[in-house]
């Protein structure tokens, strides 16, 4: 067995619920929420949406807004000018190329005007169902201290993600890492002395073993 399967096994063992902890109704305002989650908790994102949701949950109704009007609602998710702007084209470009309806295949996704790689990933998988590793902060961190995948970017951690876990299991993988990002293996001070993974991992033999 090698080190990734015991890996993702102690992370399914750790994390058996994981699932994503942005709030959302239909694929658009999950699409919304993932937006607004760029360098932002989904704590802060979740209050926000609650707000905004209220008269504001599909494309058309996005639209009634201003870009500084919608600035208001977001404003404390940061970033929020390329936000706004990111969230009102992709509400277009939903009703004039697709009907209103999100798209549901990764590369309709991906033609949405403010819509990166991530976000296509992340309403693929957890919207449609689809196979997708999306490698937001946290993916990219633990997955280069694991060894899973190593990388200096984003899409490079992906392609080596993608090649080390079978395809089946890179919806699971994401949240996984996600989880253990958030609950283990944290930016500033990983908390290696109650990992369970450590035995298998690099940056703890690198740094502690």
């Amino acid at each position: 067995m090698d080190n990734v399967q015991k890996i993702l096994e102690g992370l399914e063992i750790l994390y058996p619920d994981a699932k994503p902890a942005l709030l959302y109704k239909t694929p658009y305002e999950l699409l919304v929420a993932v937006i607004l989650s760029a360098q932002c908790t989904d704590e802060r994102v979740n209050k926000v949406t609650a707000v905004l949701f209220k008269e504001h949950d599909t494309p058309e109704k996005m639209l009634k807004l201003t870009q500084e009007e919608l600035e208001k609602y977001i404003f404390s998710c940061g970033f929020y000018h390329n936000k706004a702007a990111h969230i009102l084209a992709a509400s277009r470009d939903i009703i004039n190329k697709f009907g209103g309806e999100v798209p549901p295949t990764l590369d309709e996704l991906k033609t949405l005007a403010g819509v990166g790689q991530k976000t296509a990933n992340v309403v693929y998988s957890v919207a449609f169902g689809g196979d997708a590793i999306a490698v937001d902060t946290h993916v990219f961190r633990v997955s280069n201290r694991l060894g899973i995948a190593e990388g200096k970017t984003p899409a490079k951690v992906e392609e080596g993600l993608r090649a080390a876990i079978p395809k089946e299991l890179w919806s699971k993988s994401h949240h996984y890492l996600i989880w253990h990002g958030r609950k283990v293996c944290h930016s500033q001070r990983p908390d290696c002395g109650n990992c369970t993974l450590k035995d298998y991992c690099k940056f703890y033999k690198n740094t502690k073993g």
